[in-house]
């Protein structure tokens, strides 16, 4: 009688206890603009992967891409209030929520793509992605998003006059708007979700934007030129909203740190196919590629480095990125 009376009670403290045992799963969402064949998009893949692994399961990462939950900017306020995990937005955006982001948009201000890296991976790099803590924003990676270059429907740029009269989309972006207009075009900002149709009604001349973006957008099917004046190096910031940020652990936290840092070395091999697959194709389509003497692009824009003299921080900051040694 005695264990006929226990036995339920011993099935109790089983069920509790598998209960118990049972991996506590947390699911990060990630929201970005970007097509899903777009090697940034890939690497997120590959960030889900390595933290699902490096968590023995308890950490996954869901993907929300081409713009579901809103454009680059809306992802942003997102994660400030907490409604998003994580999101990846042009550093060209995130400017205008962390003044420091501006530096990226200076016309030819890394020597070449390795200086550009020891930039992004060195000191610099991780101080950059704590300046947004005070706006709930954790810097997690930058990934690379090449260079910058004008693309046109009507007429190729080999020289800055090229651009006079021309209505150019750019980012919602003041360094950008200032870049296009020191020479001499007309900028007009427009998020990237419109542009396809805006180029297709002719609101816009042209559009300034890396090859492999230039590709995935089907931007091609309608500009036929392309110019490889290679303005600016803008990367890509992966960020975490510091409220998600601050509920990790400690070691949740160094996991996705590391899935971040790893996802960024393969996003970088990704990045150097898909520039070869996107001129490729994009040749094969019809478009014209101009190679123009930078130089001339060079000189006109050096006035934009002019904005920052009465900053002293700003100053310092373009200075340690010019000493920065490959």
């Amino acid at each position: 009688m005695r264990i006929k009376i226990l036995f339920p009670f011993f099935i109790g403290l089983l069920i509790i206890g598998s209960c118990s045992t049972k991996k506590e799963v947390k699911i990060l969402r990630l929201a970005h603009t970007l097509d899903t064949k777009h090697p940034v998009h890939k690497a997120m893949i590959i960030l889900g992967e390595k933290l699902k692994k490096k968590s023995n399961g308890t950490l996954e990462v869901k993907l929300y891409p081409s713009g579901q939950l809103g454009a680059e900017r809306e992802c942003l306020e997102l994660l400030q209030i907490g409604s998003l995990d994580i999101t990846k937005v042009s550093a060209a955006v995130l400017e205008n929520f962390i003044t420091e982001y501006k530096v990226f948009s200076i016309p030819y201000l890394f020597r070449d793509r390795q200086h550009a890296f020891q930039v992004f991976d060195g000191a610099i790099g991780d101080e950059m992605l704590t300046k947004g803590d005070k706006y709930r924003l954790r810097g997690l990676t930058f990934y690379d998003a090449g260079s910058r270059s004008f693309y046109t429907k009507e007429k190729p740029i080999t020289t800055p006059e090229d651009l006079k009269g021309l209505k150019i989309r750019v980012q919602k972006s003041n360094m950008a708007v200032a870049m296009v207009n020191s020479l001499g075009g007309s900028p007009t900002p427009i998020s990237w979700g419109e542009l396809y149709t805006a180029l297709q009604q002719g609101v816009v001349d042209g559009a300034e934007n890396n090859l492999p973006s230039f590709y995935t957008s089907k931007h091609y099917e309608i500009c036929k030129y392309f110019s490889l004046d290679q303005h600016t190096a803008v990367p890509d910031v992966l960020l975490i909203g510091l409220d998600t940020w601050e509920r990790l652990s400690e070691q949740e936290q160094i996991w996705l740190k590391e899935a971040a840092r790893e996802s960024t070395i393969e996003q970088r091999k990704l990045w150097a196919a898909s520039e070869k697959e996107s001129l490729d194709i994009i040749t094969a389509s019809g478009v014209e590629i101009i190679t123009p003497d930078k130089t001339l692009f060079e000189q006109e824009t050096e006035s934009i480095q002019k904005m920052f003299q009465d900053n002293p921080d700003m100053l310092s900051l373009i200075k340690n990125i010019k000493n920065t040694k490959q």
